[in-house]
């Protein structure tokens, strides 16, 4: 019986026990905001019903948990002064308007503002160089009307970066109309006309180019974006053909009547024609570029640009055929013109020149 009496005791102890525990850590305590019966019907309330394997619903009484808030409308505007990098946030259409994405190709022309470089005798220093008209002097290239035309094909590295693949010919530039070339002393120097000597550049780039609104945000409220750029490639320099005519007369002998006797005796030259062929030299070439990007919908952007481009030398092939006319002595003291052609054929006499600009212009993109 004492024994029996314990185990009871034993018993009732460890029931207590587990009804304390089971009051102290209730099974349901989180927060719950929906209601689920046990048809699963949906109902927004401040109670929880779980289903139960019987007719008999279990209910936990809850608080209901607080709703966040949603915000809509523009966003606010960060200047350089609330963050590190200085980026200027504006409405989502604004951002997404302006940025670049994907593959583009692109069509531009421009305006050279500013053409510097001239074109200078090789041979120079060459005696008597004045039987190879020239330009011994530097002289500026002659520049009517420079339309720079480009396109291009590229793609957005990011929001920042954009990379692209650009051909561009220059054209409107030829040797000078007038260059000085020196008399038959080589003392002094004669001015000299000029035909033909056209030049053209076709470049070839691998371009980089790098958005500033990290820095300054966008400009005129969001509707411009600014932009540099730098490209380095290729650019085929040509030359064409020209002719270098010297109407000057030159005196070889100075006192005909020492030739008195001596038919034949070479007494001057005149009509000077050097005949200079042309060439085209590959050099290295360079760019680079500042502008502002404009949306005007549908995947079209322009960009406002200034470029500056170094397009290397422009060089003759080295080649000059000169034609002159000559005077002989008639053995009475006079002179009359030669029966015959004078030619002379020189080579490795080079003419060359650095070419760059500054052009400014517009570029059309179109964004895929």
């Amino acid at each position: 019986m004492r024994k029996i009496n314990i185990s009871a005791a034993f018993v009732g102890f460890s029931v207590a026990a587990m009804g304390a525990a089971g009051a102290a850590y209730p099974v349901y305590q989180q927060q719950y905001q929906q209601q689920y019966s046990r048809d699963t019907t949906y109902q927004r309330t401040g109670v929880v019903q779980l289903p139960a394997t019987n007719s008999t619903v279990l209910t936990v009484n809850s608080a209901v948990a607080a709703q966040p808030t949603r915000v809509t409308g523009a966003l606010p505007k960060v200047g350089a002064a609330a963050t590190a990098a200085g980026r200027q946030y504006y409405q989502p259409a604004d951002y997404d308007r302006l940025a670049d994405s994907g593959l583009y190709v692109g069509v531009s022309a421009a305006y050279a503002a500013s053409v510097s470089g001239s074109i200078r005798a090789d041979y120079s220093g060459e005696k008597e160089s004045y039987v190879v008209p020239g330009a011994f002097g530097a002289a500026d290239f002659d520049t009517d009307t420079v339309i720079p035309l480009q396109v291009s094909v590229g793609a957005a590295l990011n929001n920042d970066f954009r990379v692209d693949f650009s051909y561009t010919r220059y054209s409107g530039l030829g040797y000078p109309d007038n260059v000085m070339t020196a008399d038959y002393t080589g003392a002094a120097s004669v001015e000299t006309s000029v035909e033909g000597g056209a030049i053209t550049a076709n470049t070839t780039m691998l371009n980089l180019y790098y958005n500033l609104d990290s820095y300054t945000g966008y400009l005129a409220g969001g509707s411009l974006r600014p932009y540099i750029g730098v490209g380095v490639g290729i650019s085929l320099n040509t030359i064409s053909d020209y002719v270098v005519y010297d109407d000057t007369y030159y005196k070889i002998i100075e006192d005909l009547g020492t030739t008195i006797g001596n038919a034949g005796v070479l007494t001057g030259i005149s009509d000077v024609y050097a005949y200079h062929n042309g060439g085209t030299n590959e050099q290295l070439a360079f760019m680079v570029e500042g502008g502002i990007t404009t949306d005007l919908g549908g995947g079209i952007k322009i960009d406002f640009f200034a470029r500056y481009a170094n397009l290397g030398k422009v060089k003759t092939s080295g080649s000059i055929v000169l034609s002159q006319t000559e005077w002989l002595s008639d053995g009475y003291g006079g002179e009359v013109m030669a029966d015959y052609d004078s030619v002379f054929h020189y080579t490795n006499w080079y003419e060359s020149g650095r070419l760059s600009m500054i052009d400014v212009g517009a570029r059309l993109r179109l964004q895929f």
